[in-house]
């Protein structure tokens, strides 16, 4: 069974990149280039995982959070900010308005894919060289 991941990201680059890095490991990908096309691709799909950059426009990453935390399916859903701002205060008002962890960009793959691998029980494998455990996963 194909783990589905909503990748919400406004850079194409970025978001070229890292689908097609989650699609060679296996995951199937929706992508979203805004914060409202990935709550609408959300109520389409309901995926197993969201990746959610925060700095989007039309709808940043935590307003489409929120709104996707208040559908049933949603509120179980495992959902990761994405973010180039590493500082301590934003991990912490990310996990406190109801992320279920953090991890920075640029993106070390082989933490995210841990990350993604403990989140969703997921038994798609990755190649574990390199980079130490990623982000945040909160408590």
């Amino acid at each position: 069974m194909s783990v589905t991941v909503l990748l919400a990201e406004d850079q194409a680059d970025n978001r070229d990149i890292l689908a097609r890095r989650l699609t060679r490991q296996g995951y199937a990908v929706v992508e979203a280039e805004d914060g409202v096309v990935a709550v609408q691709a959300f109520l389409r799909q309901t995926p197993d995982i969201v990746l959610m950059d925060l700095s989007m426009p039309n709808m940043g990453g935590l307003d489409a959070m929120k709104v996707i935390r208040e559908t049933a399916s949603g509120r179980e859903t495992p959902i990761i900010a994405l973010t180039a701002h590493a500082m301590d205060s934003v991990r912490e008002e990310c996990l406190a308005a109801g992320f279920s962890a953090f991890a920075t960009k640029p993106v070390d793959f082989a933490a995210l894919l841990r990350l993604m691998q403990t989140l969703v029980g997921a038994e798609n494998s990755a190649d574990d060289s390199g980079g130490a455990a990623g982000g945040q996963v909160r408590a």
